[in-house]
């Protein structure tokens, strides 16, 4: 008898703390440790790493991690935050490089890297609770190391 997967989400609500981002990548691996999917644990945390230190650098307010498994095999990553301005590195346009001695810049691209599919949404208008944006990557167990 074929084992059908259900479709699950979590949300961390994170405070505008220096400790968050830790605690977010730490209850990221419990949860994929608890749906059994440690290949995933890799690539999600150096995923969820980079949007989170880009939320709490370039935001003053709190932010959030979402994980959601839709289907068997999948995962997306995602970060809310309070700020609507969807950074370079994340648009569909390619951003520029960053010089070689920059302490900045390559995180963003790293994440469209390992993912199979990433986007962000502008959040704000009538019937939105929270504005802001929501920036994420999605990837198969497949062919990709995660």
């Amino acid at each position: 008898m074929a084992t059908v997967s259900p479709c699950w989400n979590y949300t961390l609500h994170l405070p505008h703390d220096p400790r968050a981002p830790g605690i977010a990548r730490g209850t990221l691996r419990l949860i994929l440790a608890a749906h059994e999917m440690p290949e995933f644990t890799t690539t999600a945390e150096l995923v969820a790493a980079e949007l989170l230190a880009n939320s709490h650098s370039h935001t003053k307010g709190p932010y959030a991690l979402r994980l959601r498994s839709a289907e068997p095999g999948r995962l997306r990553v995602a970060v809310w935050d309070t700020d609507p301005h969807v950074p370079p590195g994340f648009s569909n346009a390619a951003a520029p490089a960053p010089p070689p001695d920059a302490e900045h810049g390559r995180g963003l691209p790293l994440v469209r890297a390992c993912a199979d599919a990433w986007g962000a949404s502008v959040l704000r208008g009538l019937g939105v609770q929270r504005s802001g944006k929501l920036l994420w990557a999605e990837c198969g167990g497949g062919a990709r190391a995660w």
